[in-house]
């Protein structure tokens, strides 16, 4: 099996931002699977294995969780969906992002290392990826996490830090963990489990990756920081947004479950502040009820009605080419 490679990867952004072009640029990283076809993901791999960087793969693993009411927070985004001549369409039914079938191609066609979130695979899934040759990391957010990822077999943990930018990982996430520091929560992980850690969540400078290393992770991820980049594959009101001179990050960033049922930090918009005090718990299910709302709203560059993903450190998010950035971040060590 490949060791991790350090001292930062670009962190797995799904829905377009992370690119296998952005993962070469960082020289290593994890390329998202989440919301792809299994056929997308192999293209992808394809891609990112042309370039010769090292990289892995990230998997949404089947979540397990409460479920609100769907209906009632339908009805309540009509208003939304009617700006864009569209109306919500509810299904209850939970999806496992062709876990399955992506977990068959990993098989076939190993890459050098795959990460879960939102979900422990079981040991034998975890096994069979060992077996095959690869790398395995579970995503925690917490010690008590880590020890449930340890008894399942992982090689190594990514430890999230509450200040990340998008989705935590969680996985309770009726109870989102305490805002811990990502530094203290490294050393907390480390002393409860004896395995090698990658630290994420809120690394925007120099700093932050030395005080993440400091703590005990072999190597650290960066998402929000990439975001602007010319590699990234990151929306144009998702760009502006993050632009320091459009005003957006005065607004500072929130943790809320209003666009996809499950607690994602973003940019605090209109959205938002309509719905985040009524929206219930439900990934992926909200994900999907949402998701037509959110497309209209990209291409209209409407700002107020799309998930704006960012970190605490968004403000550091620069623009330029994306080697730059990680030069930056390494330049201290």
């Amino acid at each position: 099996m490949t060791s991790i490679p350090g001292p930062v990867l670009a962190a797995p952004m799904a829905g377009g931002a992370g690119t296998p072009a952005l993962i070469a640029a960082c020289g290593g990283g994890f390329l998202a699977a989440g919301y792809l076809t299994p056929a997308d993901l192999a293209s992808r791999i394809a891609a990112v294995r042309a370039t010769g960087a090292w990289f892995g793969v990230n998997l949404f693993a089947p979540p397990a969780g409460p479920v609100g009411d769907l209906v009632a927070y339908a009805d309540e985004l009509r208003p939304e969906f009617a700006v864009y001549d569209l109306a919500p369409v509810v299904s209850p039914d939970a999806d496992d992002d062709h876990w399955a079938a992506k977990l068959d191609l990993l098989l076939a066609d190993p890459v050098p290392a795959v990460s879960c979130t939102f979900g422990i695979p079981s040991p034998s899934a975890v096994a069979a990826l060992r077996r095959a040759g690869t790398l395995v990391l579970q995503t925690v957010t917490t010690p008590a996490e880590a020890a449930e990822a340890a008894a399942a077999g992982v090689d190594a943990l990514v430890v999230q830090a509450p200040a990340a930018g998008g989705h935590s990982a969680t996985l309770t996430p009726s109870a989102p963990p305490p805002p811990v520091p990502l530094p203290d929560l490294v050393a907390a992980v480390r002393a409860a489990v004896p395995l090698p850690v990658v630290a994420a969540g809120g690394i925007a400078t120099t700093t932050d990756v030395a005080a993440a290393l400091h703590a005990g992770a072999a190597a650290t991820m960066v998402g929000t920081a990439l975001l602007r980049t010319a590699e990234a594959g990151t929306s144009a009101p998702h760009r502006a947004a993050l632009d320091s001179a459009s005003g957006w990050p005065a607004h500072g960033t929130v943790v809320t479950r209003a666009f996809t049922g499950r607690p994602a930090r973003a940019l605090r918009n209109g959205f938002i502040d309509r719905h985040d005090a009524t929206a219930p718990l439900g990934y992926p299910q909200i994900h999907h009820l949402t998701a037509p709302l959110r497309r209209a709203a990209a291409a209209a560059g409407d700002t107020d009605r799309v998930h704006l993903w960012a970190g605490t450190g968004h403000r550091h998010a620069a623009t330029g080419p994306a080697a730059a950035v990680i030069t930056t971040l390494t330049a201290s060590l």
